[in-house]
């Protein structure tokens, strides 16, 4: 009968080591104070805030960037410089203004931002940030 009972403790064992632990469950947070910090800890909100306020900041410098070392050199072959306030005016009806000049540095901006924001992206990928 021993051997029995060496067998059953055996498979006892086996059993404790291959069923699936059951982890406690985390109390659920008390007080609003407590529930707030666990949101920003968790959701990663305080990164994403640092990367909005980091956004916005880069977005100023490439703006300036743009509107004042890059698109003064296209205004110097353009009769009168400020090419932004071109207009296409359309005679029907009492005429149709389109702001070409505005689109067009609008557009020429987005651009530009879009290969600063990738060059940053693929900097930040060779250093390991996700």
């Amino acid at each position: 009968m021993t051997v029995d009972n060496e067998i059953l403790e055996e498979l006892k064992k086996i059993r404790e080591a291959l069923s699936p632990k059951v982890e406690p469950t985390k109390p659920a947070p008390k007080g609003m104070l407590a529930e707030f910090k666990e949101f920003i800890g968790k959701a990663g909100v305080l990164g994403l805030a640092i990367g909005f306020i980091m956004g916005t900041a880069i977005g100023k410098v490439v703006t300036a960037l743009v509107q004042d070392l890059i698109m003064p050199i296209p205004g110097a072959f353009i009769p009168g410089g400020d090419w932004r306030k071109a207009i296409v005016n359309i005679p029907v009806s009492g005429g149709i203004n389109f702001g070409i000049g505005d689109f067009v540095g609008v557009i020429i901006d987005f651009m530009i931002i879009s290969v600063v924001i990738f060059f940053i992206a693929k900097f930040g990928r060779k250093a390991g940030m996700k």
